[in-house]
């Protein structure tokens, strides 16, 4: 039985994944889901690659795609081996860069991550909003989200608000020596399509990227279509 980690994105914790998970589950894959974590904590980054090394697929929405790139990248630096990287609605770097341009501006995030500090609730509301928005039931998807709103455990929020601001994990992508497959949604209100663009000039070995319709919040919504996409690539790259 093959097995995937799968890493959520920032703000509403892993319970939106469960679906996805046991979906993937009723297809005979073992499946973990994981929270966001600070990267930038060395103790705490060696803590989850040791909990990602038992696992063929590592995979991530949004930030959690980020993440899932650093956890390969540090597997393979310490054990040769090559997951298998997986990312869902995920920019590599969130914030524009000269570098990697296609991104929300510094100015709108930093407004972001200040009204986050002074009133989590309404921005994590506002947040779940942008999520759902691209969606054809974007008001039913985005009151389902609001179940998954509260102010708990804001240290890991503002951590991920500065992995949002600082990660950037284009270079782990370029250099990575495994197989990555990233899929974006057309209709995304918070991470533009035109990052395919971008991540088809990658120069990897084996990278793939293909796309849905729908919000950033398909890997939440869109259960049927997801599944269908990650089961479609890990036929034709996991051994069995």
């Amino acid at each position: 039985m093959h097995s995937i980690l799968l890493i959520t994105g920032w703000g509403l914790g892993t319970k939106p994944l469960e679906a996805l998970k046991q979906s993937l589950q009723a297809q005979g894959y073992q499946v973990e889901l994981m929270n966001i974590f600070n990267a930038f904590d060395q103790v705490e980054l060696d803590a989850k690659i040791k909990i990602a090394q038992k696992f063929d697929v590592i995979a991530g929405w949004s930030l959690g795609g980020q993440l899932a790139s650093v956890l390969a990248e540090q597997i393979y630096k310490k054990t040769a081996k090559a997951k298998v990287l997986i990312t869902l609605a995920s920019n590599p770097c969130f914030i524009a860069k000269e570098c990697w341009p296609i991104g929300m501006q510094y100015s709108a995030f930093q407004s972001f991550k200040s009204s986050f500090q002074q009133d989590a609730l309404t921005t994590l509301k506002r947040f779940s909003y942008l999520v759902t928005q691209g969606s054809k039931n974007a008001k039913q998807d985005w009151q389902y989200l609001q179940n998954s709103v509260n102010d708990e455990d804001k240290t890991i929020k503002i951590q991920g608000l500065e992995l949002l601001e600082n990660l950037n994990s284009v270079s782990i992508l370029e250099s990575y020596q495994g197989p990555q497959y990233h899929v974006l949604a057309e209709d995304d209100g918070l991470v533009a399509y035109k990052v395919a663009d971008y991540l088809r000039k990658i120069p990897a070995k084996f990278i793939k990227i293909d796309s849905v319709i729908g919000s950033h919040g398909f890997p939440l919504f869109n259960i049927h279509e997801t599944t269908n996409k990650i089961l479609g690539y890990l036929k034709t790259t996991l051994k069995k």
